[in-house]
């Protein structure tokens, strides 16, 4: 069964984005003109895709911390549980590097970004597109486009394509893999 925040990843997340596709196709035309705007609505895109990945990482995260504190006995353990879970959460202000992400997941018993790559051989690729993802977030966010990118500024649309694909097999990934870690926790599974 789907986390809430795997279920909001596929619907109310996806529109959002849906929404800045939409806007690009209707930008779409091929006068003049069209790679300056594009090339905006290409930025826009990447940053939303990376702030929308980071609020499902944070949500799923967040509901494990509340399934973990709810399984405490005695019930004066569930908000020392839910303060050590929560306390400095990566998620809350950085982006959702795979670092980040690990950081913040590894506190649930388990080594994530190792068992997410043995689970498909492609998520190895995957993570790589996430750090790229970030890496042009925070270019974008800063107009600093030195550093990791060497200067490179134009971003394709293929591109963002390409990251959203994999933050879609990558939430699909998280969902189901640390509903399993839960379960081998606690011995039963979330909801």
């Amino acid at each position: 069964m789907p986390s809430k925040s795997f279920e909001t990843w596929q619907t109310v997340r996806a529109k959002a984005l849906n929404e800045i596709v939409a806007a690009h196709q209707t930008v779409g035309d091929t006068g003049r003109g069209r790679r300056f705007a594009t090339q905006q609505l290409n930025h826009a895109y990447a940053v939303l895709l990376s702030s929308q990945f980071q609020g499902n990482c944070r949500d799923l995260h967040s509901e494990c911390v509340d399934f973990l504190a709810a399984q405490a006995s005695p019930a004066a353990l569930r908000p020392v549980i839910h303060a050590e879970f929560s306390s400095a959460r990566k998620l809350d202000k950085g982006n959702p590097s795979p670092g980040n992400i690990g950081a913040d997941f590894n506190r649930f018993g388990f080594r994530l970004w190792d068992q997410v790559c043995q689970l498909d051989s492609l998520n190895a690729v995957r993570k790589a597109d996430l750090e790229l993802l970030n890496e042009w977030r925070n270019a974008i966010a800063h107009q600093d486009f030195t550093g990791p990118l060497g200067g490179i500024a134009t971003l394709h649309l293929s591109h963002v394509k390409k990251w959203r694909r994999a933050c879609d097999s990558l939430a699909s990934t998280l969902n189901n893999l640390i509903r399993q870690q839960l379960k081998t926790l606690t011995g039963s599974y979330p909801r």
